[in-house]
């Protein structure tokens, strides 16, 4: 007889077969109104999905908002009729492997190219010389550090910033001269609106994600550990205000051992508690809430 892991391989291969040709799930309402109201850009050959809303008339400011893994930006859609209100243009991005954008394979997907993306769509809306807040979560958290490591200017930096680094510290901040809100898509505790929201986003990604891909993509937590004093230390040595947006039920950064290690690192930081119910998604669970904290920490300035 043969061994167990050989039938398990000669089966796995027509299983795998199927399953690379079942077409993707189709797109929600929602998901369909969301790429319709955006539009793309070309980074290296790759098509970047974005979009772009006019907001708020007599302001100048301007927010960018980067989504987390393994969802895209319709991470925001709960907020981004509130950020309109208050910003004059609101703008979002699918990064490359995630949600509408492109997703090539095989591929080296890294922070790096990743921030590099969002600098090229800065130049792309020709904001290079604006004013600009980003505000991002999870995986676009490190791609925020790694702009703040660049030191892009002339941009105005909220930053809001998630570590995960299982061996030391979760770290969740935000700061000035750039916002960055992360919200971890990826935790099976999570359930209710971040759970039916994670299958929606997830969705715009469809069959053509796969195992592998995901794989490829989840190298950012390698790049993490490989990368930490580059991205710690822009934090820590940055001048910029920082804030910290915190659901106290995160699963992914517990309470209050998060908190103490957060307040031991960046002293400097200033935080926002939110409601003992509120988890790892406060824009989705409390997008009232969030909103609150984070226009309140803006226009403290």
């Amino acid at each position: 007889m043969k061994e167990w892991w050989v039938q398990v391989g000669l089966l796995s291969v027509p299983l795998l077969a199927v399953y690379l040709h079942i077409p993707p799930p189709k797109l929600s309402p929602a998901l369909l109104s969301w790429r319709s109201s955006g539009g793309y850009f070309t980074y290296k050959d790759q098509n970047i999905f974005y979009r772009d809303s006019a907001g708020a008339v007599g302001s100048s400011d301007i927010v960018i908002l980067l989504h987390g893994f393994p969802t895209s930006s319709y991470d925001w859609y709960k907020i981004w009729e509130g950020l309109t209100q208050r910003f004059h243009r609101v703008i979002a991005l699918d990064f490359v492997g995630f949600g509408f954008s492109d997703k090539p394979r095989p591929h080296r997907y890294s922070i790096f190219e990743q921030a590099s993306i969002v600098e090229g769509l800065v130049r792309h809306l020709g904001l290079r010389h604006q004013r600009i807040n980003l505000l991002s979560h999870d995986y676009g958290d490190t791609v925020a550090q790694e702009l703040l490591h660049r030191s892009l200017q002339p941009l105005m930096l909220w930053l809001l910033f998630i570590f995960l680094n299982r061996t030391l510290t979760r770290l969740l901040l935000c700061g000035s001269e750039l916002f960055l809100g992360f919200f971890f898509s990826g935790s099976e505790q999570s359930s209710g609106p971040t759970r039916s929201l994670r299958r929606q986003s997830t969705g715009t990604c469809g069959r053509r994600c796969g195992p592998t891909m995901a794989i490829c993509i989840l190298q950012y937590i390698n790049q993490r550990k490989k990368h930490r004093d580059r991205w710690v230390g822009a934090l820590m040595s940055t001048s910029v205000p920082l804030h910290l947006i915190y659901g106290p039920l995160d699963p992914v950064n517990p309470h209050p051992e998060f908190l103490q290690l957060y307040k031991k690192v960046l002293p400097m930081s200033t935080v926002s508690v939110l409601d003992d119910h509120i988890s790892h998604y406060p824009q989705l669970e409390d997008p009232t809430g969030f909103l609150n904290a984070y226009l309140n920490f803006i226009n403290s300035f």
